[in-house]
């Protein structure tokens, strides 16, 4: 569709004002729709004046043009590419660094961007759901082609937002690589949001972080003396606790350690010892075995000796069995 009859002109300008509003202050010359894509050819007016990103001054002095081309959201089910011929103005503040520069469309344009701001944004969004490949996958059903490593460009661009500082925190390790190197997370514990990912474990890291963020003042952390140390060195007067599941954990590792240590007086307390020709025959391999042992013979010899397996229960070490023996 080109624009030269007066009313083609009109249909033209009312179309793309309510297609494309961020074309508004340009002057569009030609629209063309193919199968695969949508390509606008427009120009900037020349009695705009834009401000001078150096120095805030504006200014209509042109210096030369160029044309850019932008990739904007599709329309229609197909992607749209407008081929946008830009000024290069001169500043007239004699005192600003930049000589020229290049004009910037409100909406349309972003410095050194192949996209529209919308167009970035929808990226954006994609590439925080998904990331790289599947992201890319789902911008080409909405006709954006993109590759993985783009995705993930455009979502290591992304700056990260700014969070509070939290008034209850909770501090912990994880491992970067188990047994060799781990970093600390700190979250705010109201809401489970993450708040910032220290570099290393270390108590001198996580005494500068409390520093810088004094507002602070409970934390919630595991039994680390390190963590417990670096909050003291930071800020006597924050509160210390212990979260919930560390709580359970070292409630059920101690309960744990102290049946463990009174094995020898509940171990005798077994199952009811079974009765027939089976648990009988039993009773006594395994008194043959034992035997054997306290004899100083090896496990290998007493296997061959009694033609066993040394996967058979009877070599089994320990008072595992100790209810076979009624002396036990």
């Amino acid at each position: 569709m080109t624009r030269t009859a007066g009313a083609k002109l009109a249909v033209c300008d009312v179309t793309i004002d309510k297609l494309l509003p961020r074309l508004a202050e340009l002057r569009v010359e030609q629209v063309s729709t193919g199968p695969e894509t949508v390509r606008i050819i427009a120009f900037t007016r020349e009695n705009v004046r834009r401000a001078c990103p150096g120095c805030g001054q504006e200014s209509h002095w042109v210096h030369s043009r160029y044309v850019r081309h932008v990739a904007d959201e599709s329309v229609g089910g197909r992607p749209v590419v407008i081929d946008l011929s830009v000024r290069r103005l001169y500043c007239e503040n004699t005192g600003c660094p930049r000589t020229t520069f290049v004009e910037q469309v409100s909406g349309l344009t972003e410095r050194y961007q192949r996209r529209t701001p919308a167009l970035r944004k929808m990226v954006e969004a994609v590439a925080v759901a998904l990331a790289g490949s599947a992201g890319a996958r789902l911008l080409g059903v909405l006709r954006q082609t993109l590759s993985a490593a783009s995705v993930l460009n455009c979502l290591m661009r992304m700056p990260l937002p700014d969070r509070p500082t939290p008034v209850v925190a909770g501090i912990d390790e994880f491992a970067l690589l188990r047994s060799r190197r781990y970093a600390t997370i700190i979250t705010n514990a109201d809401s489970g949001e993450r708040i910032d990912v220290l570099p290393d474990r270390l108590a001198v890291t996580v005494t500068a972080w409390l520093r810088a963020h004094p507002g602070v003042r409970v934390v919630c952390r595991d039994g680390s003396g390190s963590f417990a140390q670096a909050i003291t060195d930071a800020d006597p007067t924050i509160v210390q606790v212990g979260d919930r599941w560390h709580l359970w954990h070292g409630l059920a590792g101690t309960v744990l350690k102290e049946v463990g240590a009174h094995a020898s007086c509940w171990s005798k307390f077994g199952p009811p010892l079974p009765h027939g020709k089976s648990a009988a025959t039993t009773r006594e391999r395994w008194r043959q075995v034992h035997d054997l042992l306290d004899q100083g013979i090896g496990l290998l010899a007493c296997a061959r000796r009694l033609g066993l397996s040394l996967r058979r229960r009877f070599l089994w070490r320990g008072k595992s069995l100790c209810w076979y023996d009624e002396s036990c």
